[in-house]
């Protein structure tokens, strides 16, 4: 073969002829070796290397200044954390005031929710309006509590609250799309929780509707364990409630009776007015329709055509009022949500880039390898694998003290794309969160009275044992850690075309939820005739593209490739010229209304010109001016004319 010999070149002589010579293996198959070998890996964290002064070399007026402004910028940097999570906060009392009876709406209709998927997309769809999976998960267990809902029925949902709630930390990726390399590791970073909780779902909804895995095995802990009612702790929420509550208070209860079907909820404002009432119980008569409503038959007597009884009736009295910035603002729910959406994003993304921008300025030389050492160093063999179960542990514990897997994994996604994290120990501590706010669900769900503990406590299991199920598919196995390599694949995808990750969350929150939502609604026939073509060809489109990839020999000459097919249909090239083209036409827009104003202005800046050159005291320069044009025509020539020779 042609490539075992040593490579021939052509070499030039000096009378025009060409001889051959072998070229040295050094300087040919060894150097393409070398440049595959240092050819980077996209996914390797960059260096993050300290720009300044070493400490060494400064005297100590220069270390007293390097300690304060260390100090100062770690006060930032917390600064900008906590303003953060408030923003979060306040981003979810926007989206409960914009589409909370929204859900309280969806989630009423029992007929729907009958159906699995329709209540697996019911449920991914209310916790994107109103951003918090503990205020949807608190909606399904107020219904529970009140008999319009069955735990059977509430196990979807509470999965797709379990999907919703991750694409916060997906839309805080998207700030980060101005550097390619910080952008792959980002999303990839944020996604991987995406497709943990969608894996996650496609293996145990079937399993669920199949067997009632869930439903049977915390039936079966409640019954088990006698477990007395206790009180969710307040943690982080001690600290950032002075600041969201003096924005915003809400009544959450609004949606619970919306979607438990009481009427005189649907005119209840969400934002609250009174923090204080004070509710009085007196027995007094009370007129009532007919005997049959008396309290008891000695209580009971008439007076002409009026039946009265005795009975207790409680009168709630407002006593102090709120006080936050709505509490008195004659505004429509609606109009405070969208104000509330609108500053509390502003704000999210300008802490998002500014606690970048300070960790990009802190982790530098010393400090970046201390802290990629403790969060990215695995222990000696054979204990690597502890390593990961107790970043589980971490995320956990860290989710339950800010009791929010929003908030943890909001926060984590920045340390990942400027690469202090890498997207191996991402995915661990995002599972971690996972069950961290489970836990605090849970503790919720204890503090319910006597008679619903046993319903909300299994819910909040179900939750629980959902997510542990999935770490348990997902994690111990290292060939099982799918998520991991879809969430790369969509990262290099993305930093290539990163119009795609727009299309990307549109599609999987809201365009496919509500395409699965409205074939639910249609039916179970149309539900099964069309959703089953459109899985199967998925399940052979993936099967085919997994054997191109390992094994090509199994398939048919013309399956090898997706070439037969239009280029459009397998490759984001054509639809990227499409984009191109798009964003090309909206700047040309612009720039045509700014031509008026760009050609009036270029117009006087050349009338100015040529107003100073006719100034006749401008005529030294003007010969000086003839006579360098002369010169240089001259010198032009005498190149040409060697040129030719």
């Amino acid at each position: 073969m042609d490539s075992l010999g040593p490579p021939q070149t052509m070499e030039t002589q000096n009378n025009g002829k060409v001889r051959e010579s072998q070229a040295s293996p050094a300087h040919s198959t060894l150097d393409l070796i070398n440049e595959e070998k240092m050819e980077a890996d996209p996914w390797d964290m960059p260096e993050l290397n300290d720009t300044g002064v070493p400490w060494s070399a400064l005297d100590t007026k220069g270390k007293v200044l390097r300690v304060v402004l260390s100090v100062g910028k770690l006060c930032l940097l917390l600064g900008f954390l906590y303003t953060f999570i408030c923003s979060l906060d306040v981003l979810s009392s926007a989206f409960q005031l914009v589409g909370g009876k929204a859900a309280g709406d969806i989630l009423q209709d029992n007929s729907v929710l009958s159906n699995p998927l329709a209540g697996l997309v019911i449920g991914v769809l209310v916790t994107l309006l109103v951003q918090s999976s503990s205020t949807s998960s608190s909606i399904v267990v107020s219904m529970v509590s009140s008999g319009l809902l069955t735990v059977q029925l509430a196990v979807p949902i509470i999965m797709g609250t379990n999907i919703g709630t991750s694409v916060t930390n997906t839309l805080v990726a998207m700030t980060q799309a101005g550097e390619r390399s910080t952008f792959r590791r980002a999303f990839a970073g944020a996604t991987v929780h995406d497709f943990f909780n969608w894996l996650s779902v496609l293996v145990l909804l079937p399993l669920e509707v199949a067997t009632g895995y869930l439903y049977v095995v915390t039936k079966l802990i409640i019954d088990s364990f006698n477990i007395q009612s206790g009180e969710a702790p307040d943690l982080l929420n001690v600290i950032t409630d002075v600041l969201t509550e003096s924005i915003i208070q809400l009544d959450e209860t609004v949606i619970s009776q919306i979607a438990t079907g009481d009427p005189d909820a649907r005119n209840k404002s969400l934002i609250k007015t009174w923090c204080k009432t004070f509710t009085n119980t007196t027995l007094m008569n009370v007129t009532v329709p007919g005997p049959e409503n008396c309290t008891s038959p000695t209580l009971c007597w008439f007076d002409g055509n009026q039946t009265i009884t005795l009975k207790n009736v409680s009168v709630t009295t407002n006593v102090e009022k709120c006080k936050h910035l709505f509490v008195d603002v004659p505004l429509s729910d609606l109009a405070v949500g969208l104000i509330l959406l609108a500053l509390s994003l502003l704000v999210l993304c300008s802490c998002l880039i500014l606690i970048v921008k300070l960790l990009n300025s802190m982790l530098k030389g010393q400090v970046a390898s201390v802290i990629k050492k403790i969060l990215n160093t695995d222990f000696p063999f054979p204990f690597g694998w502890v390593v990961g179960y107790i970043a589980i542990l971490v995320g956990a514990g860290m989710t339950f003290v800010v009791q929010s897997s929003s908030v943890f994994t909001s926060a984590i996604t920045p340390l990942v794309g400027i690469g202090v994290i890498s997207i191996e120990r991402a995915y661990p501590l995002s599972l971690g969160s996972n069950i961290g706010t489970t836990t605090t669900a849970i503790l919720a769900a204890m503090a319910s009275p006597g008679d619903t503990l046993a319903n909300a406590l299994q819910i909040a299991l179900v939750h629980f044992l959902f997510n542990i199920t999935g770490i348990a598919l997902w994690y111990p196995i290292p060939f099982t850690r799918v998520p991991i390599r879809l969430a790369k694949s969509l990262g290099s995808i993305t930093a290539k075309y990163r119009w795609f990750a727009a299309v990307y969350i549109i599609c999987c929150f809201f365009v496919l939820p509500l395409f699965v939502f409205g074939l639910s609604v249609a039916g179970w026939q149309v539900l099964v005739g069309v959703g089953a073509p459109l899985l199967a060809l998925l399940i052979i489109i993936v099967i085919i593209n997994v054997l191109q990839k390992r094994k090509p020999a199994c398939l048919p000459p013309a399956l090898r490739s997706w070439d037969f097919l239009p280029l459009w249909a397998h490759s984001l090239a054509p639809w990227d010229k499409v984009v191109d083209v798009f964003i090309t036409k909206c700047c040309c827009c612009c720039k045509c209304c700014r031509l008026p104003a760009d050609q009036e202005t270029q117009e006087e800046q050349q009338k100015s010109h040529k107003e100073a050159y006719d100034n006749p005291a401008m005529e030294p320069e003007r010969e000086l001016e003839k006579e360098s044009d002369r010169q240089t025509d001259k010198i032009e020539l005498k190149i040409l004319n060697m040129t030719r020779l």
